[in-house]
This record gives C-alpha cells, structure tokens and sequence, in this order.
C-alpha cells in the first residue's frame, strides 16, 4: 500500500468495528509473557508494532503461538522465565516496546541489546534510563543512554519514588514494571494522569497496585498470574472514522465495541463539545476496561480551545483533531501539546505542514497550533513521513477535499490500523 488515494466523498454510513487496542495489545503481550500459567488473548492488533514486541519476547525464550491473525496463547513461566536474548532486540518502530521492555529488562539479572528504526532512534529514552539508573540497573547508550541502541544488565533494584517531568504512561509504566522486581515500593507521580492501562491489566493479572489523585505505586516482588485478555477496539483507531463521519455530509456510522477508558476518551469529550453528535452505548467491561459502541453522525462544528490536563487524555489524535478544526467554524487552538514533538514525527510541523498543503490557514506554535476553519480543502498529494496517524490524518482529509487526497508512504497505516483502505472503500 505505497500509495492511498481517499476520495471526496458525499456520505458514509455503516456498522464497522475497528483493529485491537494497540496499547493493550502490547501490555498483553509482556504481562502474558511474565505471568504465571497460559495467558490466552482474543482481539490482538496485528499490526508492526504489536508484532515487534512478540518477536523481542520470543527471543528472550516465551512461547508465544498465534491461533489466528487476532489470537494468541502465550506460555508464561514468570519473571524467572525469561532467558538472556542471543540476539539485539529490535522494537521496529514502536515507542510503547521499548521503554516498557526496559522496565522489565532492568529487573533481570541478564544482558540484552536494544535497538529500533530511525525513528526509535531519534526519540528520548533518558526519560526511563534516568530513573531506572536511580534504581540500579546498569543502562549504557548513544548520548549517555538518551538515544539507541542501549545496553541494559539488570537485577539488584529497589524501588523510588519518581515524580515524572511529563504526563506519560510509557514513563509509568516502565518504572511500575521494574518496581515489581525491586525490593521495597516503587510510586510514580505525574503532572496530570497519563492513560492507566497497565495499571488496570496489572490488577487483573493478581498485582496489587495503589493509587491514589497524586500518583500509583506497586510493592516489589510481585508475581503474575495469567489470565485470559480480550482486547477491546482502539479508540485511538475509532478516533478516524468518527472524524470522517463528523466532518463528511450525510453520515452516521455506529463503531461496535470500541475501548472506553475515561484516560484515552478525551476525543470524544472534545469532538462533543465542538457540537459533534455522539452517542455512547456502554456494554461492560474486558480485563478492567470499560467497552461499548460508538454512533456519530454528520454535524455542524465550532472552534474551542484545547490544552491542560485534556491533552494527555487525546495525545495520539491531535492529527486528525486538528483535520476536523478545518471543518469547524470559528478558531481552534491547541496548546500544551509539545509533546507531539517527540512521537514518531513532530507532529505539531507535519501535521501544519500537511494542512496547509491542503489549502487550510494553521500557524504552529512552541506548543500546538492555531487553525482556523470553515475551509473548503483542495486536493494534493501528501506523504505520511512514515508516521501512521498522520496517514490516516491526511486520508480523513481527503474525504473532504476538493479532488480528494493521494496519501504518500501509507503503508506506516499498518502499524496501527490493518484494513484501514478496504474498510473506507465499503463504507
């Protein structure tokens, strides 16, 4: 899929679902492979970077069988159950990989190599290797551990108490996943509350964890016991039919069994509050994870500001936020988000670069962008710089635009959303 072509279109409408949460799957994957017992998971997102992280468990000796594109059995044997790996682990292209496996790799009295793709190798890492070093594991790399490959020989921890710079819940999680192997407690605290997956599948795989407004903390030498996962839609994924529907004339689509965890629904929050029509049907909960159908349908949009705490709660759908505030009458202003300079892209210069490539009036600033809508898009081609939301951001676009939209590299679409073309083209 080197090339996308997303045609204007006049209407959607339909029932779909949408692939596997990709953060659960990760979490799945990892927690499978140091519990205890046969862990048995039902709606994995097969995309590149879920992937990438059961390659790098199975070459630290986990058997790992897939039953299916969407369905594993993972043979746990605990924490003692991972063997010193033969090989440089590579994360591909997937952040949540390799700084929660550091976490993990610190507790275990091994060497092992980490590396990633270019990408990997342009993003912070010295945000977990600073703590996890507080802690006692031995962690070496480019630029003093900032940057991959790394060199981690772990074992020997004991837990701190970190209050992290940033909101995020790579950081946490990472320092939560080494605290159950050290000796005494281990608490994060954060600025404002990052997504709190681990947290949730930790407590459902027989790990006690406290929390608390301030932060979350677990008690070393832990064990976890498997247990069977189903994985609910990524709303992050669900994120991208929703805008295309608000944002294309004539629409409704009703999106079955999408994960609502009130950390990752901030989207949601905001589309409604820019007048987006949206309805919730809430059906239970997997694993500890609230689930239920998504409708949306067509509506008539306005501008707002968006920043503070919201901003961790909708981090990952920025791009296609920023597509639908073109659509919108009136300015949006999306503010504290600099942490978009450190995803796969800068996500703030290629998503203002991409819109306004499109026709669109954005102006970046040192933390977001200012975009001002009501615009009728005209057509173009755009590249994804391998970054798949920004392929999908530029895809909802073309939806829109005068001409459509000839998407560029969209073959990093796969990483989060496989089928994302053949599900637009039935709609």
């Amino acid at each position: 899929m080197g090339l996308l072509r997303m045609k204007e279109r006049s209407r959607l409408s339909g029932t779909i679902s949408v692939p596997g949460d990709k953060s659960i799957s990760h979490r799945a994957v990892m927690f499978g492979s140091v519990a205890r017992g046969t862990t048995r998971v039902d709606g994995f997102l097969p995309g590149a970077d879920c992937l990438s992280t059961m390659e790098c468990f199975r070459k630290m000796g986990v058997e790992i069988r897939q039953e299916g594109p969407t369905s594993l059995v993972i043979t746990g044997k605990g924490w003692e159950g991972l063997k010193e790996p033969r090989e440089v682990l590579d994360v591909g292209n997937s952040g949540t990989t390799i700084r929660l496996m550091l976490g993990i790799l610190a507790g275990r009295p091994f060497h092992a190599a980490v590396t990633g793709d270019e990408s990997i190798a342009r993003r912070p890492m010295d945000r977990v290797v600073r703590p996890l070093r507080l802690m006692g594991a031995r962690v070496e790399g480019r630029a003093e551990g900032s940057f991959t490959p790394l060199s981690v020989r772990g074992g020997g921890l004991k837990g701190i108490h970190h209050q992290s710079p940033v909101a995020s819940a790579q950081v946490k999680s990472c320092l939560l996943l080494a605290g159950l192997q050290a000796e005494g407690i281990t608490r994060v605290e954060e600025p404002a509350l990052s997504r709190d997956h681990t947290e949730r599948m930790l407590t459902a795989f027989g790990v006690k964890v406290k929390r608390d407004e301030k932060g979350v903390a677990v008690e070393g030498r832990q064990t976890l016991f498997a247990r069977d996962v189903r994985v609910p839609g990524d709303i992050s994924s669900a994120a991208f039919p929703i805008a295309a529907a608000l944002i294309t004339p004539d629409s409704r689509l009703r999106i079955r069994n999408v994960g609502l965890n009130p950390t990752r629904t901030g989207i949601l929050d905001v589309f409604r509050q820019m007048g987006g029509e949206i309805e919730i049907r809430h059906s239970g909960e997997w694993c500890g994870e609230p689930v239920g159908d998504i409708i949306v349908s067509h509506s008539s949009l306005k501008g707002m500001e968006v920043g503070g705490e919201m901003i961790p709660r909708l981090i990952d759908e920025i791009p296609v936020l920023a597509v639908v505030a073109t659509q919108a009458q009136g300015e949006t202003v999306i503010r504290d988000a600099a942490e978009l300079k450190v995803k796969e892209t800068d996500r703030i210069a290629v998503t203002a670069a991409l819109l306004r490539n499109l026709g669109a009036r954005v102006e970046e600033t040192d933390d977001g962008m200012i975009i001002r809508g009501g615009t009728r898009l005209k057509g173009n081609r755009c590249d994804s710089h391998g970054d798949h939301r920004i392929g999908m951001a530029a895809a909802v676009a073309g939806l829109v635009a005068e001409g459509g939209v000839t998407v560029e590299r969209a073959e990093a679409i796969n990483v989060s959303f496989p089928g994302f073309e053949e599900l637009f083209s039935r709609l």
